[in-house]
């Protein structure tokens, strides 16, 4: 008698959706079936009515308090540490003259690319993947959407014109180095490059709601024309772009630069060499050993991320599997978390970052011995070339710079032009 039942409201529902003229000769559910268009089986919005109008049941993905209570220890954590390491880092390059090399541009650029990634991405998808309902409206969802794939492309964008400018510093050494010029203009195309990348979300962004017998829910998707995720191969086919662009093509291009640049650096090791050389060779390895570390990180975030769209089209049995939100979870989680590491990386492995984080720490608390101003005076007591009068600079004077004409510092409180 359910069955009947269950047959006969199928029927009605799809004659609301479709009107009755197209079922008027339709005699049992298998004709029916064979009779209804491609767009109810590929069309999320009206596969979401004819469930509406059916009854959806108990609504799914409604994890337990305490695994909500979890993921948001876990999540607010880390996004919190990514706003806060982020921001200092762009103050610490705007707000200080010695800081805004053409080099630390491109890291402020980074930290703001990591910074929206964190805001308007981060935090209202977390919400949306924890309690699987998006409360926020459709115009954030078409932000939020937007904004997770320019920032991703921008991001990596990024390291690449990073890695450029360290290449030609390095490898190719009597040609000219970016400058700042060039730099806003290698800023400005990276932003263009993201957005373009990313239109796609901002056309095809959009909410549906689905009513359930213990409560109705929002969700924030992209439809695609021939329809969604993930049996929408324009999704796919994106998603495959996607990945080829801001992973494997620019991946290959920064493992094999850094190769050759630490080839090289390598290289000039052999012979003899004056004290200023040798300090410049060091600070060069030591600023290409943490950028190597940043695109490492990168990497191994972004991996499973982009690989699950992928593996879930071919399979997409997985995204029914009890345990498909944790394990998607905690893929979001990786790849959200690399905006938190790139300032702990910076703070690691740069002398100069170090320091001023130092500096808002000791103003953030109180009663330690060491204070901001013996932070600043230690700052400015490095010596670049400790043994060379003429190529001798106080940090503390970024004009008075013997060795660097443009009065650029880079590396640990070395300046030099090619550097």
């Amino acid at each position: 008698m359910n069955a009947e039942l269950d047959i006969q409201s199928f029927i009605n529902c799809t004659q609301q959706i479709l009107g009755r003229d197209l079922l008027d000769d339709v005699l049992n559910v298998t004709q029916l079936l064979e009779s209804l268009p491609a767009q109810i089986i590929e069309d999320i919005k009206l596969k979401a009515t004819l469930g509406n109008c059916m009854g959806l049941g108990k609504r799914p993905y409604s994890p337990p308090w305490w695994s909500q209570l979890s993921w948001f220890i876990v999540f607010a954590t880390m996004l919190t540490l990514a706003i806060i390491g982020n921001t200092l880092v762009i103050w610490i390059v705007l707000a200080h003259r010695r800081m805004r090399t053409v080099t630390n541009c491109f890291l402020v650029n980074l930290a703001v690319a990591d910074l929206l990634m964190a805001t308007l991405n981060g935090v209202p998808n977390f919400v949306f993947l924890v309690t699987a309902n998006w409360p926020f409206g459709a115009i954030t969802c078409t932000a939020s959407n937007f904004t997770a794939n320019l920032t991703v492309s921008a991001g990596v964008f990024t390291l690449v014109a990073i890695t450029v400018d360290r290449y030609v510093a390095i490898v190719r050494p009597l040609q000219h180095r970016l400058s700042r010029r060039i730099a806003r203009a290698a800023l400005l195309t990276v932003w263009v490059a993201s957005a373009s990348l990313a239109l796609p979300s901002l056309l095809y962004s959009d909410t549906l709601s689905k009513k359930y017998i213990n409560g109705e829910r929002k969700i924030c998707f992209i439809k695609w024309p021939d329809g969604g995720y993930p049996t929408s191969k324009a999704d796919y086919c994106y998603n495959l772009v996607f990945l080829a662009v801001t992973y494997v093509a620019p991946m290959s291009v920064m493992v094999w630069a850094y190769a050759r640049m630490s080839a090289v650096l390598r290289g000039r090791t052999i012979g003899e060499c004056t004290h200023h050389q040798t300090q410049v060779i060091r600070a060069k390895r030591k600023v290409v050993r943490m950028f190597v570390l940043v695109v490492v990180v990168f990497a191994l975030c972004w991996l499973p991320y982009h690989a699950y769209f992928v593996l879930v089209y071919h399979h997409p049995d997985m995204t029914t599997s009890p345990l498909a939100q944790h394990v998607y979870l905690s893929f979001y989680w990786l790849a959200m978390a690399n905006s938190m590491f790139n300032p702990l990386i910076y703070y690691w492995m740069s002398n100069k970052f170090r320091i001023y984080f130092r500096v808002v720490l000791c103003w953030c608390r109180s009663g330690k011995t060491t204070s901001p101003n013996d932070l600043k005076k230690q700052f400015e007591m490095n010596k670049s070339f400790s043994g060379h009068s003429n190529a001798t600079i106080t940090l503390s004077n970024a004009n008075a710079v013997a060795a660097n004409p443009r009065g650029e510092c880079e590396g640990d409180f070395v300046c030099d032009n090619r550097l």
